[in-house]
């Protein structure tokens, strides 16, 4: 099995097809990489989004905690009068 890949490797070598095959398997590499940044950017992005939400929800239980403690309050101060 060496034997054919040491064939191989040769006739690449003599035939100058060793870097046309370089030269196509830097491409190849080049392009998992770029597949790879991109998912990560896109995952990078919707994990932002996920806080920017999960913010908004904590945001928004304040306001209504604050308003119930507000409305609560005011009753309290009405029904004193």
């Amino acid at each position: 099995m060496i034997n054919f890949f040491r064939k191989i490797r040769r006739q690449f070598a003599q035939n100058n097809h060793f870097f046309k095959y370089s030269r196509y398997a830097i491409g190849e590499i080049v392009l998992v990489v770029d597949g790879i940044l991109i998912a990560l950017q896109i995952n990078n992005w919707n994990e932002e989004r996920k806080e920017i939400i999960e913010e908004y929800q904590i945001l928004i239980s304040l306001i209504v905690t604050n308003l119930s403690i507000n409305v609560i309050h005011s009753k309290n101060i009405f029904q004193d009068e």
